[in-house]
């Protein structure tokens, strides 16, 4: 038998992960690449703009987990809820580190934040896209946040007071946990329907972002 007659082998499908990470892949390397977060990284700004981006976060992760604690009601979902993962806690002792103990009255949420948090309660109970906007998050806090936490600390002299937010004190070695939650997405049960819309979602997730580094590009660059 040839090669020409031999019989077609079916391709395995390929898992959730990888499709988030190739399909994501424009929109991760776009925000990445904004001038708010290549100047942060660079030390061309200053401590407030980064205060400012923990701002942001405040807001975000706040609507991300309560996202949270609706989808630990559905079986599936709650193999992707991972208290280590909490990250709103650490946002608040930063800010209070940052701005001072008004800081809840002081901070500003900038129009794409809001844009951002809506469709996080709008859609965030949706298993679908609640493992797109967590993966976006959190395996990228776990990632790229690592560096900008060191960039923080050379650049603007921050130390554990004030990057509270990219420290994981529960999770010592991050490969390990990034490859059981890659492990856990993998094994949802869903439709070929369902993981379209959980790629789809995180490209959303990652222009959301995109504009607001945008936003903040426009106040501190």
């Amino acid at each position: 038998m040839t090669a020409e007659t031999l019989p077609a082998v079916d391709a395995a499908p390929a898992s959730l992960s990888l499709r988030l990470r190739e399909g994501t892949r424009p929109e991760h390397e776009q925000a990445e690449t904004t001038g708010f977060v290549e100047k942060l990284m660079g030390g061309e700004l200053d401590v407030a703009a980064y205060t400012d981006l923990a701002a942001q976060q405040y807001a975000i992760y706040g609507a991300l987990e309560q996202a949270s604690a609706q989808i630990r009601a559905d079986a599936q979902g709650a193999t992707l809820v991972f208290d280590e993962l909490t990250r709103t806690p650490s946002i608040e002792k930063d800010l209070a580190f940052l701005v001072g103990p008004d800081w809840a009255t002081e901070i500003r949420i900038l129009p794409a934040t809001e844009a951002y948090v809506a469709r996080l309660l709008e859609v965030g109970s949706s298993l679908s896209a609640y493992a797109a906007h967590a993966y976006t998050r959190y395996l990228g806090d776990l990632s790229g946040g690592q560096i900008i936490k060191r960039m923080m600390e050379r650049h603007y002299g921050l130390g554990p007071d004030g990057l509270a937010f990219y420290t994981f004190d529960e999770i010592p070695k991050a490969k390990p946990f990034k490859d059981v939650y890659r492990e856990r997405l993998d094994a949802l049960d869903l439709t070929d329907s369902q993981l379209a819309e959980t790629v789809a979602e995180a490209k959303r997730a990652f222009r959301l972002n995109s504009a607001l580094f945008a936003e903040l590009g426009a106040v501190h660059c």
